[in-house]
């Protein structure tokens, strides 16, 4: 299991051809609350044509927990030092939901090191005044009685209604309702905390000169299109996609429908 040591915190990563440089590179960067896991069917469906890298924010997945640096300026200055690390001049880079409020700042703040930009499910805006309240109250209670307990009332902000109720899928559904149980409480509530409190970038997307991609499921309710749309028209030249039948975790509930996207888009950036 690579792990590696960045900012003084060790960061768990998954390369797929660490040794091939002669590949056009790929970062993954996931949403809150998961892990590099939930990129597993990209990785899988790219990695023929591309090096894949994908990685664990700190506090969560399989990264070390810190006291802190959750803001989102901290985790962008670990990305930049991952790809540093790798010996990573430029890539294409992948941020659904959290890992879009990192993939923005790279944009803005380190262009030179971005060949194009995939926002999938994410939001250039501070989180909304009346889900603070909501969200404290989350982080309380998996403090307090741990993940499990809440874990049920997290999983349709995560997925949407057509996932969570395809009985066909109900392995997939449980599977991934273990892994949200699986997360440490002392990680998840610090990194829950840096999304809350974190500062809007929305001005700063007219800074933005790569190709870019924006990607939003029709079932999301956590970053609903709204969201999606008014990045879309900040971002000179960027496209939009609705990735059908899918909520705030398409790459999971859609994977097909998202690769073909990527796909295209990664084509026409040649």
């Amino acid at each position: 299991m690579p792990r590696i040591k960045i900012n003084d915190v060790d960061i768990y990563f998954e390369d797929s051809a660490p040794n091939d440089t002669q590949k056009p590179v790929i970062v993954f960067a996931h949403g809150l609350l998961w892990s590099s896991q939930m990129y597993d069917k990209q990785v899988a469906y790219f990695q023929t044509e591309y090096r894949c890298i994908a990685f664990d924010f700190r506090g969560q997945g399989q990264s070390q927990i810190t006291k802190s640096g959750y803001d989102m300026e901290t985790l962008t200055e670990d990305t930049i030092g991952l790809l540093d690390a790798l010996g990573i001049d430029k890539c294409h880079f992948v941020g659904l939901s959290m890992g879009g409020f990192v993939a923005q700042r790279i944009a803005i703040n380190y262009p030179e090191r971005l060949l194009s930009l995939i926002l999938l499910e994410t939001s250039a805006d501070p989180e909304a005044a009346e889900n603070i309240p909501k969200y404290q109250k989350l982080v309380k209670a998996i403090r307090w009685i741990g993940m499990k307990r809440v874990s049920k009332k997290i999983m349709p902000i995560m997925f949407g209604s057509t996932f969570l109720t395809d009985k066909s899928r109900k392995k997939e559904h449980k599977e991934w309702l273990a892994n949200l149980n699986s997360n440490r409480k002392v990680g998840s509530t610090r990194a829950t905390m840096g999304v809350i409190e974190r500062k809007g970038i929305y001005e700063r997307l007219g800074e933005i000169d790569i190709p870019t991609l924006i990607v939003v499921g029709d079932e999301d309710v956590a970053t609903p299109y709204s969201k999606s749309e008014r990045m879309h028209f900040a971002i000179k030249g960027s496209k939009l996609a609705v990735v059908k039948g899918a909520g705030h975790t398409a790459t999971v509930e859609a994977p097909e429908q998202v690769n073909q996207m990527m796909k295209q888009f990664l084509e026409s950036c040649v």
